[in-house]
């Protein structure tokens, strides 16, 4: 595990870890915030798209092949963003990492799917719960890495930091990582597991249809404060085309048919989708009102958001440690509400110890639908298809991120205010009670047929 969790940890990192870094590296090639801002949107689009085609190439080549070529890609972004040279190179670096560290969750999960069928023995719960928690825990010590980083070796550090992570997980991985099946001329052979050939076309059109209708569809839900219409036309076109193709295509990247089948899946990611949604949207949005509204600076406000991220860690573990999927799901879905409902009673004067309650309530939802819904994408998912299918769910968050941080602009517009942050706690209490809706009615998720694949 020591390698898979390195590796998960490589993006959430490169997420919030370039945070402190923002205003040195806008000086250094002096632009603004408009424009540095592209280094984080660079990255979630790159990595949108990475995961699910990472996934795909990790169910036809080997989970083996393809997380070792994601840390090598990640050496190589870290060392053109550590040297570069310009500032469209850095943005450049930036989607090399999306797409390099997009390689390391999927292909976990097919191959904790495939030793799972290999010993006959379903993946423990617990295992699972690990991988959530390197994603949250790295993500939470990101942007404190990031500062120290910037303030000892300068923003470039930020970059070449990923060189030395990427090779401690690259060695690791070699020494440790059970070997992928043996391919022939015709493709993968099948795997020793019991597993249907894998076999067949990779879909490269697919995949280049799929990142251009999600690129071109994020575009337009970065700027909703002022939409571009324009954009919709080429959005919708795109996906009727990619719709056109994956039917046609006898093994497509995106399986529509299995899709649509497998309802109990498309439910995941939409309530994974949602819930990151108010979740991004509090993250970002709760910060910028502390310093805003409240006068917090900060390195105050991030003081203040610290037991939201020890909150979620805490019910990662909890989560991971539960049999059921649908207990925790509904705990998190009536969190998410009740967070927003003591949002709503914040004012410019709330005392400190009701902002830092407000802040852990939400990492109560964090952690749980971070493990439920990863239990879930296990179980429901193709036994030869998991690591796309876990690459779309992580699609399916950074949707909910781009548009979390749309949201912010539209309600805050200038500035914070009270009123802004009480839109978004009203659309938090609206959506917890949708997703309480969309957990109790799911028949999948009940403990009999919840249970992984593999059981």
């Amino acid at each position: 595990m020591t390698p898979l969790l390195l590796g998960s940890a490589l993006n959430p990192i490169n997420s919030t870890m370039i945070a402190t870094a923002l205003v040195a590296i806008g000086e250094d090639f002096h632009v603004g915030a408009a424009d540095t801002a592209w280094l984080i949107s660079a990255m979630f689009l790159a990595s949108a798209v990475g995961q699910p085609s990472m996934g795909r190439l990790a169910d036809r080549l080997g989970p083996r092949r393809v997380f070792t070529a994601g840390a090598l890609i990640v050496c190589v972004a870290g060392l053109l963003g550590a040297l570069a040279p310009t500032f469209t190179l850095l943005v450049v670096s930036r989607v090399v990492l999306g797409i390099g560290t997009a390689a390391a969750y999927p292909a976990a999960m097919a191959m904790l799917r495939a030793e799972s069928r290999r010993t006959g023995l379903p993946t423990p719960r617990r295992i699972l719960g690990r991988l959530s928690l390197a994603a949250l825990g790295s993500a939470a010590v990101g942007p404190t890495l990031g500062g120290l980083l910037a303030v000892t070796t300068g923003w470039r550090g930020v970059f070449a930091v990923n060189v030395p992570l990427a090779l401690v997980a690259l060695v690791c991985g070699l020494r440790w990582l059970p070997a992928d099946p043996g391919r022939g001329k015709n493709g993968p052979a099948p795997a020793a597991t019991g597993d249907a050939p894998t076999g067949g076309s990779l879909d490269p059109l697919g995949i280049g249809l799929f990142a251009a209708t999600l690129t071109t569809a994020m575009f337009f839900l970065l700027r909703l404060d002022d939409p571009r219409w324009p954009l919709l036309a080429p959005t919708v076109l795109l996906a009727a085309v990619l719709v056109w193709w994956q039917l046609r295509h006898p093994a497509p990247f995106l399986d529509l048919r299995m899709l649509a089948r497998n309802r109990a899946l498309v439910r995941t990611y939409l309530r994974h989708g949602l819930t990151y949604l108010v979740i991004y949207g509090v993250l970002y949005g709760f910060s910028q009102w502390l310093e805003q509204a409240h006068g917090y600076s900060s390195f105050h406000a991030g003081l203040i958001m610290l037991p939201m991220s020890a909150a979620a860690a805490c019910c990662s573990l909890a989560g991971a440690r539960t049999k059921g999927i649908r207990a925790p799901l509904t705990i998190a879905a009536v969190a998410l509400a009740a967070g927003g409902g003591v949002l709503l009673l914040l004012h410019d004067g709330t005392p400190l110890g009701a902002l830092l309650f407000a802040g852990a309530l939400f990492g109560i939802p964090q952690g749980l639908a971070a493990t439920g819904n990863q239990a879930a994408v296990y179980a429901q998912a193709p036994a030869d298809g998991v690591g796309a299918a876990a690459g779309l769910q992580r699609t399916a968050q950074y949707l909910g991120a781009i548009s979390a941080s749309s949201l912010i602009g539209l309600v805050y517009g200038r500035r914070a205010t009270d009123t802004g942050l009480h839109e978004i706690a009203g659309l938090g209490v609206l959506l917890g009670v949708v997703l309480l809706a969309l957990t109790l009615t799911d028949r999948s998720l009940r403990t009999g047929a919840a249970r992984t694949a593999d059981g």
